[in-house]
């Protein structure tokens, strides 16, 4: 081994605390990118594969009813590579196990031509054949949840008639990677399912033969999709079409574009952080070996090494670091990855969701770990290259102390002679202090995270089933219904008070900007379905004019007395220009909202209504739900107690492991931070310390003199923390806040107290390490001469 490698391994080996409290940090910050890269290649990579081999479709619509011999004109549309026309519809299920009845939704597949787009996967079992028996493949997220397999047969109601379904397969399509409910906030696959049954079969439940009411397209390569788009609802219109959308308007796909975009923004935000403070870390600490090496540089100046040989030799502190750090922020974004896979793969439906390393994202982690820690110690290396052998043998200047702020403002009877000396370091060193501070108030910053998430879904919680939906159960029909069908509602066993709304699909349109929405008629004096303003309060429908949710004004663009374009793509389909009034607080979608007399009037329509928010007596929910079960016109129940409930498992776990992450994260920086910091100034002041203990001081208050310093730069952070936590966790949520779910923002006093409980406790545990070592200076040795 060379002699400079050789006297490399000996430094290192004296500050071996500093250098893993350094790759620690450092660490924690590959880990991150590691970790969301590897899920950007392993979601992303599972994804395209499955689009591809099983040919996922490009465009939707959904109409009322088109004869088959339509097929033909839609297959000569311009730019339209392959068409599929469908049956698609709801359907309730009977299920032995459970009280209430499960939702589902249902589709054809082709009996008399090859089915061309959204292929099965088949996990289990075989496709339905032609036959008098009701065969079916179900989704196996929710074959899963009921131990469903090939050769078990379930009662369901489709389109009013109940039937005994028999399952012949388990599989997947890509058209439901996400499996949602509509209307829901995440997938409940217990209470949702998808099915698939053949065309003929189908078409004879739905009243449909010789029909169909659903498409679906792919592109031609180089087609412009738009015009494929506005073609196909031309020619759907007389037949009850809705808009044609893309995949960027498929709630699935939708879904899966979001978490990627986030986990990209993830893997650059953090990364950056956590190996700035890293960088600053490896600085202060080689530029304290510099200068404790002063008279080594010389003298291996002097015996004919190159001031390049010197430098190279110090730079392989830093490099020495960031391999250490590189190694385990790999090791640890690994196996974090593979955790989260496993997480993805309760969400995400797919044939396979492998997890797969980004070994580019190793290399560039580690080329960018090396890049920042050179960029900081730069200067350091520059100090010992530059320097004379004649300059280096003399010892350090002295550094020059005075009165601080404190004494001078005459206020030093007030302080102890250890805290005097603490305040005229600091003041003495404000860099290095400095540095110190940036440490921990990232340190402070990162637990508020995971802790104002956690208040915030609190928050949802309660805003979403306690505020604005305060029903007990939602039904929906499956065709709009008259006076007559809210009547019977109201008569179903415990019903106690019934809200009918109005939902019909449309397009919004305000200058260049477009979105397909529900757009919702409600009662003005709706006490169960309720939407409110952010503050929590209820927002009346106005009497002209309609409400939107915040997120869809802010992506249509639109403010108070703007006038939108509303296109109803049901019944008489009617165009409206309608002033948005105001704006209402929502978590989940995009929503538009009208007094339901207004929709009416603007349908041509009676008393009609979709549905209805219900309240039920408990003493008789046996009942209720027996009676819904038989009742053949209701498409679909919900029961706000389990979509809460399901909500607060899936989050529940999600946020565990946030939490357990970013706990660990604050911890090994604040602990790392603190030690380095406290190491260097050992270091530095060894010689002052041990004076001090010869003079008489004793240990106790010789390890309060670096001890008060390190205490007044923590206290010093932690409002610079708290707020770097808060701009945090408002960036974090902005990034994450979708069309499909958002969060809300919210801090408390339990978030702040939490952050600052962590890193008092980081911080005292470095100081226990730090205060034995100060009780176990080697007095004569610290004090002889340096010359």
């Amino acid at each position: 081994m060379r002699p400079l490698d050789l006297k490399l391994v000996r430094d290192l080996s004296r500050m071996k605390g500093q250098m893993i409290a350094v790759a620690l940090v450092m660490a924690c910050g590959l880990a991150v990118m590691v970790m969301a890269r590897s899920l950007v290649l392993s979601l992303g990579g599972s994804i395209d594969e499955y689009y591809q081999a099983h040919r996922f479709a490009m465009v939707f619509s959904e109409l009322k009813r088109a004869p088959n011999t339509l097929r033909t004109q839609l297959e000569r549309i311009p730019g339209v590579a392959a068409v599929d026309t469908r049956i698609t519809g709801a359907l309730r299920l009977d299920l032995p196990a459970m009280k209430e009845p499960a939702d589902g939704v249902i589709h054809s597949l082709p009996d008399d031509r090859p089915q061309q787009l959204n292929l099965l996967f088949l996990r289990e079992g075989r496709l339905p054949e032609i036959g008098d028996r009701y065969e079916v493949v179900v989704s196996e997220a929710f074959a899963r949840a009921h131990g469903f397999r090939p050769g078990d047969s379930v009662e369901a109601v489709i389109y009013g008639a109940r039937e005994r379904v028999h399952i012949v397969g388990v599989g997947l399509s890509p058209e439901f990677v996400y499996e949602l409910q509509p209307g829901q906030m995440i997938p409940d696959p217990k209470r949702f399912g998808v099915f698939w049954m053949n065309e003929r079969k189908l078409a004879s439940a739905f009243d449909l033969s010789g029909a169909f009411n659903s498409v679906v397209v792919d592109i031609a390569p180089g087609a412009n999709a738009q015009a494929v788009m506005a073609a196909l609802d031309r020619l759907l219109l007389p037949y009850g079409g809705q808009v044609a959308y893309d995949r960027s308007g498929h709630v699935a796909s939708k879904q899966i574009a979001d978490e990627i975009r986030q986990l990209v923004q993830f893997s650059i935000a953090f990364p950056v952080l956590f190996l700035s403070v890293a960088a600053f870390m490896t600085s202060a600490a080689l530029t304290r070996v510099i200068r404790l090496q002063r008279e080594q540089i010389a003298q291996l100046k002097a015996f004919g090494y190159s001031s390049a040989a010197v430098g190279w030799h110090y730079l392989k502190f830093a490099l020495v670091i960031v391999l250490l750090g590189s190694v385990l922020g790999s090791l640890l974004g690994l196996w974090m990855g593979q955790l989260m896979t496993e997480v993805y793969k309760r969400f995400f439906q797919l044939p396979g969701l492998p997890f797969r390393p980004d070994w580019l994202a190793l290399a560039l982690g580690f080329l960018g770990a090396a890049a920042l820690s050179l960029l900081g110690v730069i200067g350091a290396v520059w100090q010992a290259v530059r320097l004379p052998p004649a300059e280096a043998m003399r010892p350090e200047p002295p550094a020059a102390f005075r009165a601080s702020l404190f004494e001078r403002l005459g206020l030093q009877r007030l302080a102890s002679p250890t805290l005097r000396m603490a305040l005229r370091n600091l003041e003495r060193k404000p860099w290095q202090a400095l540095f110190t501070v940036l440490g921990l108030t990232l340190a402070t910053a990162i637990p508020i995270l995971p802790g104002a998430m956690s208040d915030s879904i609190d928050y949802l919680m309660d805003f979403q089933w306690n505020q604005a939906q305060r029903q007990d159960v939602t039904l929906s029909l499956i065709e709009p219904g008259s006076a007559s069908a809210l009547s019977a509602i109201g008569q179903l066993p415990g019903v106690m008070h019934v809200e009918p709304f109005r939902s019909v699909p449309a397009r919004l349109r305000f200058e260049h900007r477009e979105r397909r929405v529900s757009l919702t008629g409600m009662g003005r004096d709706s006490q169960l379905g309720r939407v409110l303003d952010v503050q929590g309060r209820a927002v009346a429908m106005p009497l002209q004019g309609m409400l939107l949710s915040e997120k869809l004004a802010d992506v249509l663009g639109v403010s108070p007395g703007d006038t939108v374009l509303v296109e109803v793509q049901e019944g008489r389909r009617p165009v409206l220009e309608v002033m948005v009034v105001g704006s209402i607080t929502d978590f989940a979608g995009l929503g538009a909202y009208l007094d339901i007399d207004v929709l009416r009037r603007h349908m041509r329509e009676g008393g009609t209504l979709s549905g209805a928010h219900l309240t039920v007596d408990k003493a008789y929910w046996d009942a209720f739900l027996a009676k819904v079960k038989e009742a053949p016109r209701i498409a679909g129940l919900s029961i706000s107690a389990n979509v809460r409930a399901s909500f607060e498992e899936t989050t529940g776990e999600m946020m565990g492991i946030m939490q357990g992450i970013y706990l660990l994260f604050a911890v090994i920086v604040s602990c790392g931070v603190v030690y380095n910091g406290a190491r260097i100034a050992l270091s530095e002041r060894s010689r002052e310390l041990a004076t001090l203990r010869v003079v008489g001081f004793t240990p106790r208050e010789v390890t309060g003199v670096l001890l008060s310093e390190l205490a007044m730069l923590t206290v010093l952070a932690l409002p610079f923390g708290l707020y770097a936590g808060n701009q945090l966790t408002q960036l974090m949520v902005e990034l994450s806040s979708t069309e499909t779910v958002r969060f809300p923002l919210l801090f408390t006093t339990r978030t702040y107290a939490s952050a600052v409980l962590v890193i008092l406790l980081s911080s005292a545990l470095s100081f226990i390490v730090i205060g034995r070592r100060i009780r176990q200076l080697d007095l004569l040795g610290v004090l002889k001469a340096r010359d």
